[in-house]
């Protein structure tokens, strides 16, 4: 009777290597992290200016993304400092473009997000109430005007990046179902295989 393993083969040619493990758990904190920071940006929306709770969900949602935006950070840095493995030579050029494409892509919405939040907030005279204990005085003026642009750039950016996350969810699958061991590089779970 077999039973389950993890395979601790070395990647052949046919095997593309796996990100590491500071790697994966950043990719997927952040992009649960993301998912929710979103649907929770969109939800505020519904809710009516000047009733109280507005007020409160408001810094709530302001707090999260600037603790998404230091995760945001961490990620570009050891992304920096470790380069990704480099992707499988049975890839042909398209994908290999499409994949720096819109991975940069994804990297830009993930850092005008949550700057664009920020610093319209600081043109509001209302600031940042850090998860509605510590304030953090606004350093910008009071001026609707510049508080609407960087409002729109932040609201905008939130589509774009909904619409590029498709694409990589879509691409990924199709890795997946091809069984190319592409989408395995940033599972957090190892590939297991049966051994007798």
């Amino acid at each position: 009777m077999s039973k389950l393993s993890v395979d601790s083969r070395h990647p052949g040619a046919d095997e593309p290597d796996r990100y590491g493990a500071v790697a994966i758990a950043l990719h997927w904190l952040i992009a649960v992290s993301v998912l929710g920071q979103i649907v929770f940006g969109w939800y505020l929306q519904e809710i009516p200016r000047g009733t109280p709770t507005r007020g409160f969900y408001v810094n709530l949602h302001k707090s999260t993304g600037l603790t998404i935006a230091v995760l945001i950070l961490l990620r570009l840095g050891w992304r920096l400092a470790h380069p990704p493995p480099p992707l499988p030579s049975f890839m042909p050029a398209w994908e290999r473009v499409a994949s720096r494409i819109s991975h940069l892509a994804l990297y830009v919405c993930m850092l005008v997000m949550p700057s664009s939040g920020y610093v319209a907030s600081n043109f509001s005279k209302f600031g940042v109430k850090l998860f509605n204990v510590i304030l953090l005085p606004p350093w910008g003026i009071d001026d609707k005007r510049i508080y609407a642009v960087f409002n729109t750039i932040h609201v905008v950016t939130s589509y774009l990046f909904v619409g590029l996350i498709v694409l990589h969810v879509l691409a990924a699958v199709r890795h997946a179902l091809r069984h190319d061991g592409v989408f395995g590089r940033m599972w957090p779970w190892p590939r297991r295989i049966e051994t007798p």
